[in-house]
């Protein structure tokens, strides 16, 4: 049986993609996370019992344990979902960022590139090692035109330059030394398990509590939403067809303001648990979800807009987004409200009371 090592698989979109591969693939699929406060084995509940899973508590950095990893499941692919992810977080403490998103994956490669060299020739010929990156390596967009492979990278948060730094060691390590590596870039993703940090389940919750829904700025920002199963497809389809050496723009060509996604979702939260009938909405003394809209400073090297051109992944590899937006933010909506105690164990386990993050103070 065929192996596949996912590293950052108890995070988000790394969570999502082992139950996409145990679910589309016959594949062993072993998971490596440091369980940091965005990753959680709750993320994994509904795979533990099977049998071609396998959990490894450890670090990317980790050479040793990586090289153990590779020697004894002998993968035809691995997998970078590791990384820290939030931007407000990577404005107070940039270096946790450098450690994880760049030595880490710098260590990982290495690491690939050292089995790699080993391997025979049949099995170098279906290798793969793919990275999985972020639009925000690009910078930001203006009113028009849209981010393609070819776009310079211009990163403006310390998140999206140790993003950068890694996607260009990949790209190094394919040319200098042939190591077979694949390179995806991707726009927002939402859906369920997403850690409460992030803009649609902070804002959920927030509703839910009748909390102050803070609204960076004038909630103008732009981002390209992608449902996070769409994005599984596209890595797995990816890591089949994808061409080695070259990157692959993975978008849902759904653009939104912020405020466009807070008042989407004040709608939603109206329909499935009217204020009306919310105690905490009475405590506050609000009659409508929107009341609880605040605008508060922006956040410091705020990118205005992102949008992606997903043109290449679409003729080159036949891969479509599955899910309307609209449709696939409702579910989500309805996962949040029917999985309270998630939300709960995750937020105490990672230390985390929604409060905000990123006024450039290290915590």
């Amino acid at each position: 049986m065929d192996a596949l090592i996912v590293t950052g698989g108890a995070g988000f979109i790394g969570s999502s993609f082992v139950r996409h591969l145990l679910r589309e693939t016959t594949d062993r699929v072993v998971v490596l996370d440091k369980l940091t406060y965005a990753g959680s084995l709750a993320n994994l509940d509904e795979v533990e019992n099977d049998s071609r899973y396998r959990f490894v508590r450890g670090d990317i950095g980790n050479r040793e344990l990586i090289r153990r990893l590779l020697e004894e499941h002998r993968p035809w692919a691995v997998v970078n979902l590791a990384a820290e992810t939030h931007v407000d977080r990577s404005i107070d403490a940039p270096r946790d960022f450098l450690e994880s998103n760049v030595l880490g994956a710098y260590e990982l490669l290495d690491a690939c590139r050292a089995h790699f060299e080993q391997l025979t020739d049949r099995e170098r010929e279906r290798f793969r090692v793919l990275h999985v990156s972020t639009d925000e390596v690009y910078g930001s967009l203006g009113s028009t035109g849209l981010f393609t492979e070819q776009t310079a990278y211009a990163p403006n948060s310390p998140y999206a330059a140790s993003k950068a730094a890694a996607d260009h060691f990949v790209r190094a390590y394919h040319e200098t030394y042939r190591l077979p590596t694949l390179l995806t870039n991707c726009s927002n993703n939402y859906g369920p398990r997403q850690f409460p940090e992030k803009l649609i389940p902070l804002m959920i919750l927030n509703l839910l509590e009748a909390r102050d829904l803070p609204i960076y700025g004038d909630g103008g920002n732009v981002r390209d939403w992608l449902f996070v199963e769409d994005h599984c497809a596209g890595l797995l389809l990816t890591l089949r067809r994808g061409q080695p050496g070259r990157s692959y723009n993975i978008g849902g060509g759904n653009e939104r303001t912020n405020l466009q996604i807070v008042d989407t979702l004040c709608r939603l939260i109206e329909q499935l648990a009217p204020a009306a009938d919310n105690p905490r909405m009475a405590e506050r003394g609000r009659r409508n979800y929107s009341e609880l809209k605040v605008f508060v400073p922006d956040r410091k090297g705020h990118d205005r807009r992102y949008a992606i051109d997903a043109a290449r992944i679409h003729s080159e590899l036949g891969w479509q987004p599955q899910h309307d937006f609209d449709l696939g933010l409702q579910a989500t909506v309805q996962w949040y409200l029917q999985n309270r105690e998630w939300c709960d164990r995750v937020q105490q386990q990672g230390g985390y009371q929604r409060e905000r993050l990123g006024l450039g103070e290290r915590q």
